[in-house]
């Protein structure tokens, strides 16, 4: 999957490059926005959206979800060189969604450098990450891959839904981070991730089988893998948040200990409250409600969690649900090779090491 990843990621650069310019002139706002009603300042939207958007975009991101836009539109029989476009755009929601994300978490890096807000300042990083959720829009509006108005519409309804779904589940978490106790059970966290980040996914396959042309069960059974897969990754990332503390790599991109720093209720934070004893569960919520922990303090939530074996616990989780994902494809009419991408993209989301 990496050589996957690593064939398309230029391509997929370039033409998120086409769509958001690294240098702004007239000519790209007339034609991607219209004329003006007045006059335009680019030099003022170079500063307060391109060189912030693109001061993350250059920080990496493996644009998986670009990737699985392509592989999906290849499996169903069509040359995903034609859709470019439309694989950026769950690629510019996510960060969109990250900069946003972390102005709400207070977060103070990402992808090894200031989050946004610090780098740009909050009023910049704000309007840059909303911007991002908007952009799509005109991606769609524009002739692209010969859609038709009944596709464009449904391409339409399906992100509306879709982003409203990612907010509820942006609400969820950000309610339980700012109560001290885990109140939370598993069923609750596991739609948090369906919403928050198993949207984004199901942005990838639903939009991938409108495009393409494809009947609502094949859409409906590619978004349920889609989903799947996005909360096994959540689930992934949250471990290797736990793991790269513990080795302290500094490549992950997150500043150490960065979900017990901001009070995440991850799967293992939920299991543990579940599994310990109740005088560790109350240490763990008095570290994570900390406004500051010292690195003595992580380890310490790390060693509460560990002695439950909350973390092989989450991972068996991660690895069920990428197993249930595969099954999703059972019954589609997909080109091999393609079908095979998809089943092992279920497994790198969360064996990747970074």
């Amino acid at each position: 999957m990496r050589d996957v990843l690593a064939e398309w990621r230029p391509l997929i650069d370039e033409t998120i490059e086409e769509l958001l310019p690294r240098r702004i002139d007239d000519d790209y706002l007339i034609d991607f926005f219209g004329e003006p009603s007045y006059r335009y300042q680019p030099e003022a939207i170079q500063q307060a959206l391109a060189d912030p958007i693109w001061t993350l975009l250059d920080r990496g991101g493996k644009r998986w979800r670009a990737v699985l836009f392509l592989i999906i539109v290849e499996a169903l029989g069509e040359d995903p060189d034609e859709y470019l476009p439309y694989a950026c755009v769950p690629e510019i929601l996510h960060n969109g969604t990250i900069i946003v994300d972390d102005v709400e978490d207070e977060a103070r890096m990402r992808r090894g450098g200031d989050a946004l807000h610090h780098a740009h300042g909050t009023d910049i990083a704000l309007n840059a990450g909303n911007a991002m959720y908007f952009i799509p829009l005109k991606v769609i509006n524009r002739e692209y891959g010969k859609i038709d108005d009944s596709q464009r519409l449904a391409a339409y309804e399906m992100l509306t839904h879709e982003l409203n779904r990612t907010h509820l589940g942006q609400g969820m978490d950000i309610c339980w981070h700012n109560q001290k106790q885990v109140t939370v059970d598993e069923d609750r966290y596991y739609e948090m991730c369906a919403c928050k980040t198993g949207c984004l996914a199901r942005i990838v396959a639903r939009l991938a089988a409108i495009v393409t042309g494809q009947p609502d069960d094949v859409e409906q059974q590619l978004a349920r893998y889609a989903e799947e897969l996005s909360i096994a990754f959540q689930i992934g990332d949250d471990i290797l948040d736990i793991e790269n503390t513990l080795d302290q790599a500094g490549e992950f991109g997150k500043e150490f200990g960065n979900d017990i720093r901001e009070g995440k209720k991850t799967l293992m934070v939920i299991y543990t409250a579940q599994h310990a004893d109740p005088e560790a569960v109350a240490r763990l919520e008095e570290i994570l409600w900390a406004d500051d922990n010292t690195e003595d303090e992580i380890r310490e939530a790390i060693e509460i969690m560990e002695r439950v074996d909350a973390v092989e616990y989450a991972r068996e989780r991660a690895h069920e649900l990428s197993e249930s994902a595969q099954h999703q494809l059972d019954d589609l009419d997909l080109a091999d090779e393609q079908e095979q991408y998809l089943r092992d993209f279920t497994m790198f989301v969360i064996e990747r090491e970074t």
